[in-house]
């Protein structure tokens, strides 16, 4: 039993060096991941910084552009009084700066678009609450740092803009209190993500 419990844990670094074969181009690539996110927010000024977790799989289409298709689970708090929890789900599309296939370290920029849910609760009456559903566009840049052909580890910076009606909460008479309301001019949040990704095959 202990044996195997230790070939289960060491099965994904056996994995990081098998070699991959790769056909005549980079497209066609398929990798999974996990990632980390950090969001500070812009817009309410009560919501400061958000911590969450998520995971993506990338399907690369040529040798300079690849596609990355993600869900985050992200909270933070609004002031000392409520909690946010916001869920991503969408895709980007990065396009490489250099034109070497597998550099140690590969520069990218980064534009996507995603769906997003909001939900405001109160902390001290989880029963008062509201939510939103409305999406977003984000763009940015970031590096991925070759650990060996199939596992890489990812850093970017976004900034994520929020299309439609916008929430926020605020503390009155005791009380929290929420509001939905038409958005004015563009608002929206940074994001940083650390990402793992382990490449799975080139399927064509």
């Amino acid at each position: 039993m202990n044996k195997l419990c230790i070939i289960v844990f060491l099965f994904p670094f056996f994995g990081m060096s098998q070699p991959m074969v790769v056909k005549e181009t980079q497209g066609g690539i398929f990798s999974i991941g996990l990632r980390t996110t950090a969001s500070s927010f812009s817009g309410d000024k009560l919501s400061s910084f958000g911590t969450g977790v998520g995971g993506q799989f990338r399907i690369q289409v040529a040798d300079r552009i690849n596609t990355e298709w993600f869900l985050d689970y992200i909270t933070g708090e609004v002031g000392d009084f409520a909690s946010r929890i916001d869920y991503h789900i969408g895709w980007s599309v990065m396009y490489y700066l250099t034109k070497s296939l597998d550099p140690i370290i590969k520069p990218y920029l980064v534009i996507g678009h995603c769906f997003d849910k909001t939900i405001l609760i109160d902390n001290s009456d989880h029963r008062n609450h509201i939510s939103k559903n409305s999406s977003a566009v984000q763009g940015g840049a970031g590096l991925h740092f070759r650990v060996s052909q199939r596992f890489d580890i990812s850093l970017n910076t976004q900034y994520m803009m929020h299309l439609g009606d916008d929430i926020h909460a605020h503390y009155e008479n005791a009380r929290v209190h929420f509001e939905s309301e038409k958005r004015k001019g563009v608002e929206g949040h940074f994001l940083m993500h650390i990402g793992l990704n382990y490449k799975i095959a080139d399927l064509w």
